[in-house]
């Protein structure tokens, strides 16, 4: 089986303790941790440019221009994976920064920042809010569609005086159109008094 590239290896071992890490990956275990310390470089200078980034790279690790911009498109490419890891591992971070104030709290029986401690707790995760409306409708944006008969709106041409068109048209036809009766509706008159009497004449056709 070969061995898994960098790439394989980040999204999910971006966050991974340095232990584990050398333990798992010796081999590529120094340039994982190289990575992670230019991604965290990179997203506080995020208007660097390329170059900026190569020489940072450079004067840290004293590795070659031709690794560091190989770092560099590494880092770009696993950007958004890596984006949504360091996201857990944010959300991850600040239950444990929680949990360990609001011990520290108890122990000194402050309960009043106990109490904050665990609101921010049960706020920042949703466990304050039934599982059926957990989900943010309220953060939902309605579509703002709005009713119209212009047909730019579609990229076709409108017509010039379409309404007079229109009316034109319907004058014309009113004129041309015949009149037209309503009759009543009839019982139609066969000339039989019941069914046995239409069954037995249809039994003598013989057709």
């Amino acid at each position: 089986m070969p061995f898994p590239s960098v790439q394989e290896i980040i999204p999910s071992h971006f966050f991974t303790p340095e232990e584990q890490i050398r333990a798992e990956y010796p081999a590529l275990a120094d340039r994982i941790l190289r990575l992670r310390q230019m991604y965290n470089w990179l997203i506080s200078n995020p208007e660097c440019k390329d170059k900026q980034f190569v020489d940072e790279a450079i004067g840290r690790f004293s590795i070659s221009k031709t690794l560091a911009y190989d770092d560099l498109k590494i880092i770009k490419a696993m950007l958004p994976n890596i984006t949504d890891t360091s996201r857990d591992f944010h959300r991850w971070r600040y239950n444990e920064m929680i949990l360990e104030t609001y011990q520290m709290a108890k122990k000194r029986k402050d309960t009043k920042t106990m109490e904050r401690a665990a609101t921010s707790y049960a706020k920042f995760n949703n466990i304050n809010v039934e599982d059926e409306l957990s989900m943010p409708y309220d953060q939902i944006v309605i579509q703002p569609f709005t009713a119209t008969d212009d047909p730019s709106v579609l990229g076709i041409k409108p017509l010039p005086n379409i309404d007079k068109k229109i009316n034109d048209l319907i004058e014309k036809y009113r004129a041309e159109s015949i009149d037209i009766d309503d009759i009543e509706y009839e019982e139609a008159d066969l000339g039989y008094d019941n069914y046995e009497e239409v069954k037995e004449t249809d039994n003598d056709n013989p057709f």
